[in-house]
């Protein structure tokens, strides 16, 4: 029988080297990042979501025991089995239905095939959550079992429970079960006073582990939701052929998107949208669509603070406000500013019910002047002339944001200059002002020197607290660019890039984003509005779990987790999978010695230079692109660029390119043939775009065919192992070919089944020479190369008999005799695994 979370932790604490997260294993009380989402009957069959909690593992629990979950649902599909209990001594089984499709949820607990034993009609408003708690309780003893939503319990009498439980846990497709909802859970626990606890933090595989990172469970076809966390999730786009305006409602959940005719209102909890055409225009002539949200009123203002022609005998409404309820618009103001306001910042205070903008571009100038409209009096005002402090310079594209905690406005960053004559020329600004709207006073809490190519935020700033704000920044002065969310620190300026990129075209003055935070959904949501000629204009909107992590964050976990595993199996007994690579590479920092020393240079050493060669592309151990700089920009490339760039770098190498509608239907099988168009022509922009920041590389177009073509100025580690293998001179660059093999697997962190051929072909054309490579080697006692051979072996065929023997052998020349035990032991462990039968060959 399996060790249970205590269990294990006991005989850490035995032997003294238990890492400390291991003490962690009390359920948090609030869901944390992660979780599991289930494709539910939404999708055939094949596609749903199925997950075994303990899989081929077996506990056993007695008195009681409690299965806890976060739970939350989706709009997809709103009835189905959420989760089937079995006992492995009898063939009783519990199953919990879900139907979501009336006024009320209902949760119906069953004794399968037998009878209802709780019904739980919960209101839908109470669980409009992005996540609540979800419990089943059975009590061994009394017979009875409870189920708990958010903060409602059950019972039921549960007639003749047995006094010791064996549970097999099913979630979503099971059996015969194939009607599934969709819906995710994430920090799962199950049992008494000793639990089994899952944090549901992978983000990638099929295989689930448990918060000490011990392979348990496996599911099929599962979204982990931890990737949300870093990639960008594509919600809805629309379009507008005359001006329009953007905003977040998040006490509704809805995104708006507004002309003078028409509201689109995107839910995005739901995904619903719904149109709503006005009776009568909206009073105010749109030029730019600027807008702001009275949350506490429900409604929606559209103004303009300039006509570019104030004597055109134009005397409409500058602002109007649109009530959410009725959607009836009422001309507030007609008065104009005294200049245009490009990219002005902003910020509305429900206190005061007063909307503050502040700098902006017009007329050729930069402005730093502070607007007020107050929503009662409907009239504007200058505000703030009398700041004392320090001096904020004349600025456009400024990030703005309030902190009610500390009554003041934070000012980020920005275009301008002292004297605010576009003339004299702009500066970039990489500074924070603290505005205290209390003592009027300004502090200039920081001023960052900026070595990347230049950037400026979007309008809106989130901030949370007083330790740090989020903005997005993009380089505005390249037609396509890209968006990327920064976390700057209020105390010192320092920062991080999370996330990936956004796409965005910035050619238009008008084109502009935003950034917002649903506390209750704990996400961000960034709006993107593209203009083409600075009258109609395309809206996409992408969502990003919160807190937002970095890449490294995300390969991080996976990195910990194995790492747990390792220690765990070394400590009972039992070897994972992939334990020789570790000790593999804690033999490459071992002093080398005598006649192995003067003949090998250190694998080490060899990486080092790798990962700072300037201009390079890695496809070997986790993608990666330096530019001309020597500046990652790896954050250039998301998921979708790197697919369609290994797709036409595969097809570059042997062939004359690959065709457009090969592309398509590669990329993009569901999509019509006009959208299909339209998003190749984006993406393949995007990629020039990000390849433009190369020297050596062009992606071309010639006779119907996409193409790399590469020359001796890029480094590409992919295309230099070809050319070593193709010029047979493997062992003349030998140093060379083993420095690409250690980075790791080829193509390693991209398990999507668009890179499956690429992977395939690289590796029936490596796996020939590394076993002749691998023998010489040995013979010409060049042992850690070797092991480096055998590893990149290993990562091809995790099963290969040869590898095994050349790194023992190679262990063994080493005086390294309990890792080459080891390493024979973990290799069988992991054989009768997949082949389900003994190593034949002992030790």
């Amino acid at each position: 029988m399996l060790l249970s979370v205590r269990s294990r932790c006991a005989i850490f604490l035995i032997f003294g080297f238990i890492p400390l997260q291991v003490f962690g294993f009390t359920p948090p009380q609030a869901p944390s990042l992660g979780g599991l989402k289930f494709h539910g009957s939404e999708q055939p069959i094949n596609q749903r979501t199925s997950y075994d909690v303990f899989g081929d593992k077996t506990a056993r629990f007695s008195d009681h025991f409690n299965i806890e979950f976060n739970l939350s649902l989706y709009p997809a599909t709103k009835i189905g089995y959420l989760i089937r209990i079995k006992n492995k001594d009898n063939n009783r089984i519990y199953n919990l239905f879900y139907d979501g499709q009336g006024g009320h949820l209902n949760f119906q607990f069953n004794e399968e095939g037998t009878n209802n034993l709780i019904v739980a009609d919960m209101d839908k408003e109470l669980l409009n959550l992005q996540w609540f708690k979800m419990k089943i309780a059975f009590d061994l003893k009394s017979d009875s079992i409870k189920l708990t939503i958010h903060n409602r319990t059950f019972g039921a009498a549960a007639k003749d429970l047995p006094d010791s439980y064996q549970p097999v846990i099913l979630f979503g497709k099971s059996d015969h079960i194939i009607d599934v909802p969709s819906f995710a859970i994430k920090d799962l626990s199950v049992g008494n006073q000793e639990k089994y606890i899952f944090a549901l933090k992978e983000s990638e595989g099929n295989i689930v582990h448990d918060i000490s990172g011990k392979n348990f469970g496996t599911v099929a076809n599962p979204e982990w939701l931890m990737n949300d966390a870093y990639h960008w999730r594509y919600k809805v786009s629309f379009q507008s052929q005359s001006v329009a305006g953007a905003n977040y409602n998040p006490e509704k959940k809805e995104i708006y998107y507004f002309n003078r005719d028409s509201l689109h209102v995107y839910n995005v909890r739901s995904g619903d949208t719904q149109i709503k055409v006005f009776e009568e225009k909206c009073p105010v002539k749109l030029i730019l669509g600027t807008n702001f949200l009275d949350t506490g009123h429900n409604k929606l203002y559209s103004y303009e603070v300039y006509y570019a022609t104030p004597n055109d005998n134009y005397d409409g409404a500058t602002v109007a406000s649109l009530d959410l309820n009725t959607y009836r618009w009422t001309a507030e103001n007609f008065e104009q500013l005294p200049t245009q306001l490009h990219h002005h910042g902003s910020y509305l205070d429900p206190s005061t019910e007063r909307y503050t903008i502040f700098g902006g571009f017009g007329n050729m100038h930069f402005s730093k002047t502070f607007f007020s409209y107050d929503l009662q009096k409907k009239q504007w005002t200058t505000t703030l002339e009398d700041l004392k402090g320090d001096p904020i310079s004349y600025r456009y594209f400024s990030s703005v944001g309030y902190l009610k905690k500390n009554n003041s406005i934070y000012i980020f960053g920005g275009m301008g200059n002292e004297s605010g004559e576009q003339t004299v020329g702009r500066k970039y600004y990489y500074d924070l002002h603290r505005v205290d709207l209390t003592t009027k006073h300004v502090t200039k809490l920081w001023e960052i020197p900026w070595k990347r190519d230049n950037v400026v935020p979007v309008r809106g700033m989130v901030i949370l607290n007083d330790s740090s704000f989020y903005t997005l920044c993009y380089p505005e002065h390249f037609s396509q660019s890209f968006l990327k969310l920064y976390r700057f620190s209020l105390k010192d300026g320092s920062y991080e890039i999370l996330g990936d990129s956004i796409p965005i075209y910035s050619d238009k003055i008008t084109t502009n984003a935003n950034l917002y935070y649903d506390s209750a959904l704990n996400n961000l949501y960034a709006v993107v509005q593209e203009f083409d000629d600075d009258i109609s204009s395309n809206l996409k909107v992408y969502s990003l779990a919160f807190p937002p992590i970095t890449a490294q964050e995300l390969a991080g976990y996976s990195m910990e987790k194995n790492a747990n595993t390792v220690l765990i199996i070394l400590l009972s007994g039992a070897l994972a999978a992939g334990i020789g690579y570790l000790l593999f590479r804690k033999l490459k920092s071992k002093h080398r010695r005598g006649e192995e020393e003067s003949r090998n240079e250190s694998l080490g050493d060899h990486k080092t230079t790798t990962a700072t060669r300037s201009n390079a592309i890695y496809l070997f151990g986790d993608f990666t692109v330096r530019d001309r700089k020597n500046r990652d920009i790896t954050y250039l490339f998301s998921e979708q660029l790197k697919q369609i760039f290994c797709l036409i770098l595969q097809h570059s190498t042997s062939e004359e390119g690959i065709t457009s509608q090969r592309l398509s239907n590669i990329l993009w099988p569901d999509k019509p043939a006009d959208k299909v168009k339209n998003s190749r022509g984006v993406t393949i922009n995007h990629l020039r775009k990000a390849l433009s920041e190369l020297d050596g590389i062009e992606l071309i177009y010639e006779k119907g065919y996409f193409k790399i073509v590469q020359t001796e100025a890029l480094y590409c580690d992919y295309t230099r192992c070809l050319q070593i293998i193709a010029a047979n001179e493997v062992q003349k660059y030998r140093d060379e070919f083993v420095e690409i093999l250690t980075r790791g697997k080829f193509l390693q962190m991209s398990d999507h089944a668009v890179f499956d051929s690429f992977k395939e072909e690289v590796e029936k054309k490596l796996e020939p020479v590394l076993r002749i490579e691998m023998e010489k080697s040995f013979d010409a006692e060049l042992y850690q190369t070797t092991l480096a051979l055998a590893e990149a072996i290993f990562n091809i065929d995790p099963l290969n008999d040869a590898a095994l023997t050349f790194q023992i052998k190679a262990m063994q020349r080493l005086k390294m005799n309990d890792e080459a035990r080891i390493r024979y032991q973990a290799f069988v462990i992991e054989y009768k695994k997949i082949m389900g039968t003994d190593y034949p060959v002992k030790w």
